[in-house]
């Protein structure tokens, strides 16, 4: 049974629409990531859920329960759903363990007891439940947010940017600790993020947003390898477009010569368009009588950045070979791989 399920929703501000007609599903025990530029629509989406923001139209529900529709509003707190802020919304007069008790009801001592040692246990702040958020790092803090928002055991958790004030040392291991907790419980979350890495590292699926609208849904590897629009490619990473033209099921014309698509292109023969490339879908190999030239190189520590020229294209490659330098002939050859091909006809302006 679907846990989340959002048709047709519809938000407006002051006579401004923020959300255009968006649907979503999300299945028990999964983590979506709502992904997309400041003032795009998905924290707006994200309080809609939480019962923090109205809709005009359509419907939001959980496990099959209208929350907000027509003629129907269910109050946040009787949602059943968990919040964790990008501030940790702590209280800073009440201990760590009053902070993450604060939202449990209709338990005994005993209960509250056990629940606390419980949620403790499992954001590894065990014997920590006397101290004040004032004592605890940044990290530490957050852990304790998270143990409240789990503490009365909600149906959904919402996450709104909550490694934003983490330090950049430690933020990719609390993004894995919190969705392991998430996993072993089997709560399904809906996480905003406005940085592509987090979503990769966090979420199960992404939802791309732009201007209210969900331009695409599904796994990060499936929009990453196969984006419906420029917007989605430039969003997900770096970005090449090698002008071509197709010339049957498989090939392609193109100034770095004929190139042979991995998959059927769903283009006809004659189509001009723009050949999606990313950094790491092309190979450098060191070759005086090549026809690429190195422009510029940036070192990474894994692989090199470098800048080529090739009949008068600039492309971005990723290297695992670091001793290319700039002025240095090379040949450049494209990795099999399947296409995306843009049409020119139907580009974004």
């Amino acid at each position: 049974m679907s846990t989340l399920s959002i048709s047709n929703v519809s938000s407006d501000y002051q006579g401004h629409v923020i959300l255009h007609q968006l649907n979503l599903t999300l299945q028990q025990g999964e983590i979506v990531a709502l992904l997309g530029p400041s003032g795009c629509g998905k924290t707006t989406l994200l309080k809609a859920i939480a019962g923090l923001q109205g809709i005009s139209q359509g419907s939001i529900k959980i496990n099959g329960q209208v929350l907000s529709g027509e003629g129907v509003f269910i109050a946040s707190e009787q949602r059943g759903v968990g919040m964790i802020f990008q501030d940790y919304a702590l209280f800073p007069h009440l201990t760590v363990g009053d902070n993450i008790l604060f939202g449990v009801k209709g338990l005994n001592k005993l209960e509250r007891q056990t629940r606390l040692e419980d949620m403790l246990e499992l954001v590894k702040l065990t014997g920590l439940g006397g101290r004040y958020p004032h004592e605890l790092s940044g990290g530490q803090q957050q852990r304790v947010s998270i143990a409240r928002a789990l503490a009365y055991e909600p149906e959904l958790m919402l996450l709104d940017e909550p490694f934003s004030n983490i330090d950049a040392q430690v933020r990719h291991e609390m993004m894995l600790e919190i969705r392991a907790i998430l996993k072993q419980r089997n709560v399904s979350a809906v996480f905003v993020t406005h940085s592509k890495d987090e979503a990769f590292v966090f979420a199960d699926k992404l939802a791309l947003f732009e201007q209210g609208h969900i331009v695409q849904h599904g796994a990060a590897e499936t929009l990453y390898a196969n984006p419906h629009s420029r917007y989605v490619a430039d969003f997900l990473g770096t970005t090449n477009y090698l002008p071509v033209t197709v010339s049957s099921d498989l090939l392609l014309e193109s100034p770095l010569g004929v190139l042979t698509s991995a998959s059927l292109l769903p283009h006809v023969a004659g189509t001009h368009g723009q050949l999606l490339l990313r950094p790491q879908q092309m190979a450098l190999q060191a070759d005086t009588q090549g026809q690429a030239k190195i422009i510029d190189r940036r070192f990474l520590g894994t692989v090199c950045h470098y800048k080529v020229n090739q009949n008068g294209v600039d492309l971005e490659v990723s290297s695992p070979v670091m001793n290319f330098e700039p002025g240095q002939r090379v040949q450049l050859t494209v990795v099999g791989h399947p296409f995306v091909v843009f049409n020119d006809a139907n580009l974004p302006t």
